[in-house]
């Protein structure tokens, strides 16, 4: 599985690891990617992901994975998150606008 965070989209950076000498050799920033399973409350399923830890206080931040994806744009998702978004959005119908005023409140 390769590491990428289901919210964020951040994968593994690459740089240097730079000596007292200034020799710089090649090193790699990985992501802290954690298992994690969130409950869609619309949906009434569970939906495994693999996500870091900056993108769980995300989350958090939101109150909930469906208030995350319908607040947020499309183009910032992952292919993953769209699928599961889109989902939402034909389960609610046209009432998607009330459904994050709502959400937003809580």
């Amino acid at each position: 599985m390769s590491r990428v965070c289901f919210v964020t989209g951040a994968t593994t950076m690459f740089g240097h690891n730079v000596s007292h000498s200034n020799i710089k050799t090649n090193r790699n920033f990985k992501v802290n990617i954690q298992d994690k399973s969130f409950k869609s409350d619309i949906l009434n399923t569970n939906f495994p992901v693999r996500i870091s830890t900056r993108g769980l206080r995300t989350i958090y931040k939101h109150g909930s994975l469906d208030a995350f994806l319908l607040s947020a744009k499309a183009n910032n998702l992952t292919p993953e998150a769209l699928k599961i978004r889109r989902k939402i959005k034909k389960h609610l119908g046209k009432n998607v606008e009330k459904t994050v005023v709502k959400a937003k409140n809580n």
